[in-house]
């Protein structure tokens, strides 16, 4: 996924991006604040989301395993995240070490819209997930 709709400011009042009911500080914001880890690879997938949404590429970098991590990753400023969608979960759950989440994550560049439809695979290590990779639809 590419692409920031804003900057990673911090807004109490405003939805989470990831589809979740919680205000964005409660949500996905504790999790790029560093306040705390997502306990799932579904949480840790929606808070990827959100971190796109947001423009947060630390964030972003800081959750991709390093064996997988590009050297570089730059957002793209005209492509806006405007809805998450989750579709099934394969582990990722306290006692797993692997997950796989299937989503499809909306978005609009230039004023058209698109979709992005992947299967991430996420891993535990050391109590953490982390982003592996994904293959897209």
């Amino acid at each position: 996924m590419s692409g920031s709709s804003t900057s990673p400011g911090r807004d109490a009042g405003r939805t989470c991006p990831c589809g979740l009911p919680e205000p964005y500080d409660d949500c996905c914001g504790r999790f790029h604040a560093g306040a705390a880890a997502p306990s799932t690879a579904e949480l840790l997938m929606r808070s990827r989301y959100s971190a796109f949404a947001v423009g947060d590429v630390g964030y972003l970098r800081r959750t991709w395993h390093p064996r997988t991590r590009p050297r570089r990753l730059t957002l793209e400023p005209d492509q806006v995240w405007t809805r998450l969608e989750v579709h099934t979960r394969s582990g990722g759950v306290l006692f797993n070490t692997q997950g796989i989440v299937e989503f499809s994550a909306h978005y609009t560049r230039r004023g058209r819209p698109g979709v992005l439809h992947e299967h991430s695979r996420f891993v535990r290590e050391d109590g953490v997930w982390l982003y592996f990779d994904g293959t897209e639809d």
